[in-house]
């Protein structure tokens, strides 16, 4: 194990041994706010805080979300390459609830963080699980929250983009909202062999995609499509950066 892997590892323990309280404190000074806003934001916090004190992966956003995306919630759906995709969705500018395999709710301190948040749980390959989760992430759209989403379903093992599941789309047309995709750029080179690796990884903000009128295939090729193209050129600029003899930003 390297320095960089310690030092992500250390200051995830301390840092996030001292979120539990001050998370679990924000949850219960409003307790009838079923999509705990103030501790969610916390955990929010706590990822940007661990990715900056750190310093071993630089993370930046490009694009910007829709103006009233406070008026109007979205389903965000984003490939999944690694661990370090959370703590980047996590830069995003706006509140959100991550849907996540339900095995985390169960690690120890992690689980507990991602419960006082009023994060998602999800098991795979589970129906009435997945029925439920679609629930919850509907019932959280209309209390005026965005709810983010991995289609893929898991991670790529090998950085290409897997099949996109129908789960978020139908969500979407089930809550009457907007599918709002983004790339993420570089995650896989934030975690090499299952420990943290210094990387450089940006989130790319795309178009959001009106739901009305469609069907949640639709929905699904058409987010898959535009994750697609601008993963496909953001790695032909990088090649062509590396030709030229210029480095990446």
């Amino acid at each position: 194990m390297n320095v960089t892997s310690l030092s992500m590892y250390a200051a995830f323990g301390v840092l996030a041994a001292g979120a539990l309280p001050v998370t679990a404190a924000l949850r219960g000074l409003a307790p009838g706010d079923a999509t705990h806003r103030r501790a969610g934001r916390s955990l929010r916090t706590l990822g940007r805080a661990i990715v900056r004190t750190t310093h071993a992966w630089r993370f930046a956003v490009e694009g910007a979300p829709p103006p009233d995306l406070a008026q109007r919630p979205c389903v965000v759906v984003a490939n999944h390459a690694s661990l370090a995709d959370p703590f980047l969705l996590s830069h995003l500018p706006f509140d959100q609830r991550f849907v996540a395999k339900e095995e985390l709710f169960r690690v120890p301190l992690v689980g507990w963080l991602l419960r006082l948040a009023g994060d998602i749980p999800v098991r795979r390959g589970d129906h009435a699980s997945a029925l439920a989760m679609e629930r919850a992430c509907v019932a959280t759209l209309a209390r005026g929250l965005s709810v983010t989403i991995f289609p893929e379903g898991t991670r790529s093992r090998d950085g290409d983009l897997r099949t996109f599941h129908g789960g978020a789309f139908r969500i979407a047309l089930a809550a009457g909202v907007r599918i709002l995709p983004v790339a993420l750029h570089g995650t896989a080179e934030c975690i090499v062999a299952g420990h943290p690796s210094r990387a450089r990884a940006y989130a790319e903000i795309l178009p959001p995609i009106e739901t009305a009128g469609r069907t949640a295939d639709e929905l699904r090729d058409q987010a898959r499509r535009l994750i697609a193209d601008a993963l496909s050129s953001a790695r032909g600029t990088a090649r062509g950066s590396r030709r030229s003899g210029s480095s990446p930003s």
